[in-house]
């Protein structure tokens, strides 16, 4: 890696999530989200656990930002609990001031402390109560309007403060894993020895177009209300892993591979650069997938000032040769974590789904830099699981040098597609500032570069990668 290739302006730090680390969850006249009842019913959760303790971040905000500070981290993005600040959700409901105040006081304590605030409006956490009223993500009318009207609350409570907005947070996940296979709250599935609701044919991309409308909109109030006085910027983050065919000497897999980052990243950006879904979905799901009016495509098409970049691993892909079923999210396709040769992605992790692979992390932040002609991406999150760490001791733990070295290699194909690719990205958060409630794979799975002890009262011990981040851009950026 070139030193100082990065630049001093380039900004790095870490990510978390609201119901990953505050706990809290009725304090303060916070009310429950989609996730608090959903970690509530058996077997959701891998370990039987919720968020309801966490890291205690609602109580331990200034070791937080202390924490960050002694990582030397330039910025910190976090997630705002909208059942935190408006408990009921809605546009006509109250806002509870104790819950917004957190936040502020947050921000303020980032300030004071020499850190960018990076916000995340929606991370996966709907107000219950919206949920329940008229089915959330699924009511366009009403959604979109308690959606913005809860930005509004935001950006009016913080909007001098914070330079970096970012709508939602992986909204593929939020309708996959929410609406088609039911992994992920409120787990709606077709698949009835899951959940007795759902129509995985339907309600994804039902949700999914809901969700780009009300990112339009509340991009539309910022930009004609806040942006001009208080000079900050608001984006959308998309999550995505590279994609390899199985066999590339078979054309049908390598189109197969490309439909793949269509189904999973190019559904909201497309929307969003081009104000069209990509045709690869278009023909496989019809008039499951809803058009755009007029009005929504200007809503949304131009709706980015940056794009929010989360990636963890890559995957090979090979081609069905049948047609796809109608409850298929993935663009008919498998997708494997062997080639056809019998070569892994990289390394086993302790997330199924994730084995390292830093060369597809550049041709992705290139794939993605040239078909949205060239946008301003921030990497918002990116990182790793460790085979079995939890199962260490804290000692062990704590030398944690796969984490490292997945970061060195991360770090260093960024650099490469920055330098040689011409790919114009001004920041990287690293995912995650300290262990936290994995979701669905509760706390047996740990991604931080930060030690949390549960048992023993949440206490924050930085392990060896936090050092070799530190290291990494210390000599990028200076």
């Amino acid at each position: 890696m070139t030193r100082h290739a990065l630049g001093p302006d380039f900004l790095w730090g870490y990510a978390t999530a609201s119901y990953q680390i505050e706990g809290a969850p009725h304090e303060d006249g916070r009310a429950d989200s989609i996730w608090d009842t959903f970690c509530r019913i058996p077997g959701k959760i891998a370990d039987g656990s919720s968020g309801d303790v966490a890291c205690d971040s609602y109580h331990r905000y200034k070791e937080d930002v202390a924490l960050l500070k002694q990582l030397g981290a330039k910025a910190y993005r976090f997630s705002v609990s909208w059942s935190r600040v408006i408990p009921l959700g809605g546009r006509d409901d109250p806002v509870n001031e104790p819950g917004l105040q957190y936040y502020v006081n947050l921000v303020d304590e980032l300030h004071a402390n020499g850190i960018v605030p990076m916000v995340t409006i929606f991370h996966w956490d709907l107000p219950q109560a919206l949920h329940d009223r008229y089915g959330g993500f699924l009511n366009q009318k009403e959604y979109v309007q308690d959606y913005v009207r809860y930005a509004r609350v935001l950006f009016e409570a913080m909007g001098p403060k914070v330079k970096h907005w970012i709508t939602y947070n992986e909204p593929w996940c939020s309708t996959i894993h929410g609406y088609a296979i039911g992994l992920f709250a409120p787990g709606h599935t077709s698949d009835r020895s899951i959940s007795s609701v759902g129509d995985s044919s339907t309600e994804p991309w039902l949700a999914g177009h809901n969700i780009l409308v009300s990112h339009g909109a509340a991009v539309k109030l910022y930009r004609e209300e806040f942006k001009s006085k208080d000079g900050g910027m608001i984006g959308i983050t998309l999550n995505g892993d590279w994609t390899m065919p199985w066999d590339p000497e078979d054309p049908a897999d390598v189109e197969a591979a490309q439909r793949k980052l269509e189904f999973s990243i190019a559904w909201y950006g497309d929307a969003i650069y081009k104000g069209e879904y990509p045709a690869s979905m278009r023909k496989q799901l019809g008039d499951r997938l809803p058009e755009f009016t007029e009005e929504e495509r200007k809503l949304v098409q131009g709706s980015n000032d940056f794009y929010g970049m989360n990636t963890y691993c890559s995957n090979y892909i090979k081609h069905k040769s049948g047609a796809p079923t109608l409850e298929d999210y993935k663009g008919n396709v498998e997708i494997l974590l062997e080639n056809k040769d019998g070569k892994p992605v990289g390394p086993e992790t302790q997330s199924a789904w994730l084995q390292p692979d830093p060369p597809g992390f550049r041709s992705l932040l290139k794939w993605i830099s040239d078909r949205y002609d060239r946008p301003m991406i921030y990497v918002t999150e990116n990182g790793t699981s460790l085979k079995g760490e939890n199962d260490l001791s804290k000692e062990e733990i704590l030398q944690d040098e796969f984490r490292s070295e997945y970061f060195r290699g991360y770090v260093n194909a960024l650099t490469e597609a920055v330098t040689l690719d011409n790919v114009d990205c001004r920041g990287y958060m690293a995912w995650s500032l300290m262990d936290n409630f994995e979701w669905a794979e509760g706390y047996e799975t740990r991604f931080g570069v930060t030690y949390v002890d549960y048992k023993g009262g949440q206490t924050r011990t930085p392990k060896n990668s936090a050092k070799v981040v530190a290291q990494l851009f210390g000599d990028l950026c200076s």
